[in-house]
């Protein structure tokens, strides 16, 4: 994903202007109210194993044994988990590196509902740390604990939970490839998978409620605010997630502009937000990991993996009450 120069713009209009939720403020006593009314707690825990898990084997690079590794893992664990799983398997064109070939992996909990839930991340890391302070560093790939398993892990354990204590609505989880080849120039080289499955749904004529993108959700000190496109795009079920927040980490304030899968999304006609922690007070709009090789375990918070599956199992519950 790639931060916009709208970010600093936006900051200074809804500082000076004020946004419909108040600048700082956070949701603490209506997530302790629809808290108590979800069926089981998120398991942070579970959630912090299969982020590390998917860290051991090592970065998830498209075309590298890892990479390929970690898809056969993947389908392995939500197959343990939904009722249908599907690979989709493709070739994209990417801007630095070629042709290469990816995989979206799908699963679907209760296939046969009409009202269906979209919750999506990337699997996989970026080829190269761009970003990492020291210029050595620059070819080497990323590990992605946090750009990319922290969302994949909060997915995965939630899709383990819904297991044993099943919802009525349909919950189709979606781990799209090749989200992080990009570069800046280059709008359309970000969110290759998305992009694909965007054009080639697992469901002929797929629709959803909404979805909800998880990206970058593992850090400490990571906020959230309402992302600009998604506010754009789908700003009632943006109000839904953050009324069902479930700490401090969710701040109802504006924030920047990101090119990320759940623009592409948006275009194929389905509403999607991005949780994505941004940081307005960083160069980057980003935490300080960020395709830097010290996106690595170390930089991941059981506490923060914790608050945003609760988010999530309060949202199924408020849409089904």
């Amino acid at each position: 994903m790639k931060m916009t120069l709208l970010y600093i713009l936006l900051a200074a209009l809804f500082t000076a202007c004020g946004s419909t939720g108040g600048t700082s403020a956070t949701n603490d006593a209506t997530a302790d109210t629809v808290a108590a009314a979800t069926r089981l707690p998120f398991d942070a825990d579970g959630a912090l194993e299969l982020t590390r898990q998917q860290c051991d084997f090592g970065p998830r690079v498209p075309g590298t044994p890892a990479h390929a590794k970690c898809a056969d893992w993947l389908v392995a664990t939500l197959q343990a988990s939904c009722d249908t799983v599907m690979v989709q398997g493709a070739t994209v064109q990417t801007a630095r590196s070629g042709k290469v070939g990816i995989k979206n992996i799908v699963g679907a909990i209760n296939p046969e509902a009409s009202q269906r839930l979209l919750l999506l991340a990337h699997w996989d890391t970026r080829p190269w740390a761009d970003n990492d302070p020291d210029e050595a560093n620059h070819n080497k790939p990323v590990m992605g604990a946090n750009d990319g398993a922290s969302g994949v892990g909060v997915l995965l354990q939630l899709a383990r939970q819904l297991k044993a204590d099943r919802p009525a609505l349909g919950i189709d989880i979606l781990l799209v490839d090749a989200e992080d080849m990009g570069v800046n120039e280059n709008e359309e080289s970000w969110a290759l998978g998305t992009q694909y499955w965007a054009n080639h749904p697992h469901v002929e004529g797929y629709k959803a409620l909404f979805g909800i993108l998880l990206d970058m959700v593992g850090a400490a000190d990571a906020t959230f605010t309402r992302e600009y496109y998604s506010v754009q795009n789908a700003s009632g079920f943006v109000d839904l997630v953050w009324r069902n927040a479930a700490g401090s980490h969710f701040i109802n304030s504006q924030g920047g502009a990101i090119t990320d899968d759940h623009l592409f999304v948006n275009r194929a006609g389905i509403p999607c937000i991005d949780i994505i922690d941004m940081r307005s007070d960083s160069e980057t709009g980003f935490c300080p990991e960020w395709h830097t090789v010290s996106d690595t375990m170390d930089a991941i918070s059981v506490a923060t993996l914790g608050e945003v599956g609760q988010t999530l199992l309060n949202v199924i519950a408020d849409i089904e009450r």
